[in-house]
C-alpha cells in the first residue's frame, strides 16, 4: 500500500485519485466515484467530494493508498506536493511523497 502525504485536512475524494495517477482526469475520477468503484476505509464512496483525512484509506481497481501527516522530519527521499484550498494546480517543492 502506497501512502499519500497531505499537508492540508480534509482533502476531497476526486483530488486524490486525480493527483495520485489512480485516474487520469478530474472528470474520470468523478465518474469512477459516482459509479461506485472506490472504497474508502474499506466501503464503497459515492461522493466526489467526500473529505479525506489522515488514516483514510482509498481503493480503486488494484490500487491502494493510505493518506497520512507529514512526518516530524522529512526524508531526502520523498517528492512533495502542495495544494492550495483556491487552486487545483501543484506547487512542486524540493526533494522527493507526495503531498496534497
Amino acid at each position: 500500500m502506497r501512502e499519500v502525504i497531505v499537508t492540508k485536512e480534509p482533502v476531497e475524494l476526486y483530488k486524490i485519485l486525480k493527483f495520485e495517477g489512480m485516474a487520469s482526469s478530474v472528470g474520470e475520477a468523478k465518474a469512477v466515484i459516482s459509479e461506485g468503484q472506490v472504497r474508502v476505509n474499506g466501503l464503497m464512496e459515492i461522493q466526489k467530494r467526500k473529505k479525506i483525512v489522515s488514516g483514510d484509506t482509498i481503493e480503486f481497481g488494484t490500487e491502494k493508498v493510505r493518506v497520512v501527516s507529514p512526518p516530524a522530519k522529512m526524508p531526502s527521499n520523498l517528492s512533495i506536493w502542495g495544494f492550495s484550498s483556491s487552486t487545483l494546480l501543484p506547487t512542486l517543492c524540493p526533494r522527493g511523497a507526495r503531498l496534497l
